[in-house]
């Protein structure tokens, strides 16, 4: 099976990524949405885009789903981006978000004091102090795993562990120590080189899981993707040393909102007992 990017593939990635960058800076990300760059990503067709050019959308699938999610976690974009998007076509003004969307993922509501409308049962919700500053959440009792954007969740920590391999190279190459780049010590290159291969191994499964639609594919593709998010984000940090733990560098960040994505979609654990079952 090719897995390889078409050039129209390409070249989406390549736009959405220039329109992020261009647009949002973790240094400007709060606790709140930007109502004004939620509306620029429903012109651009990021919510909308799977759905049918006849209901108003771009009309592409899966596979080009996670590519702008996977776009969207590199810069670690704040606000509730999966909920937003699947529910594109069913709550009016979701997909030129001029809506944004909410819904109960496992125990945990993020973003719900910023959402219009929010899917799921929140009446018990309280307030959760979150480890990423950057997420607002709430946690409600019982219930239960409702799956609603696995993969798409999976992209984004996918997106985050590419951005901080990249970090670590970059940060490497320039850092001396006893006269040259601290990128020319093995043990540096071990970390970099473990962290390049744990996103290609995550990326790998992702693309497979979006262009199979496989349930199984995308449970194994959370777990990978969750993982290299995190491992990657902790030795990036140990790349820049303690420079990484200030509020000077954006990888701490990295760090904390891997841990709250890899709660939400689908958990390691429910992932896992399901890979089990079907083994």
């Amino acid at each position: 099976m090719d897995f390889q990017l078409d050039d129209d593939q390409q070249a989406l990635k390549a736009g959405m990524r220039q329109l992020l960058e261009g647009r949002f800076t973790l240094r400007d990300a709060t606790d709140r949405v930007d109502r004004t760059l939620w509306r620029e990503l429903g012109e651009a067709g990021f919510f909308s885009l799977a759905l049918p050019e006849a209901e108003g959308g771009v009309g592409l699938g899966l596979p080009e789903a996670v590519l702008v999610f996977e776009e969207a976690g590199r810069v670690l974009l704040p606000g509730p981006a999966v909920a937003s998007f699947l529910a594109a076509g069913v709550v009016p003004g979701a997909a030129t978000g001029e809506a944004v969307v909410t819904a109960v993922d496992g125990s945990l509501v993020p973003w719900l004091a910023e959402a219009d409308v929010v899917q799921g049962d929140v009446t018990d919700a309280v307030p959760l102090r979150s480890v990423d500053p950057l997420t607002p959440l709430h946690r409600v009792p019982d219930a239960g795993n409702l799956d609603r954007g696995a993969l798409l969740y999976a992209a984004e920590q996918l997106g985050s562990a590419a951005r901080t391999c990249e970090t670590a190279v970059q940060y490497a190459r320039r850092r001396e120590q006893f006269g040259q780049p601290i990128g020319a010590f093995q043990a540096v290159k071990h970390l970099c080189a473990q962290m390049l291969v744990r996103a290609e191994l995550a990326r790998s499964a992702v693309y497979a899981a979006a262009v199979t639609g496989d349930r199984l594919d995308a449970s194994a593709a959370k777990l990978l993707a969750d993982d290299a998010a995190v491992r990657n984000a902790r030795d990036c940090l140990q790349v820049h040393g303690g420079m990484g733990f200030t509020w000077e560098s954006d990888v701490h960040l990295h760090l904390k909102r891997a841990w709250v994505r890899a709660e939400l979609g689908r958990s390691a654990r429910a992932a896992e007992e399901e890979l089990a079952a079907a083994l």
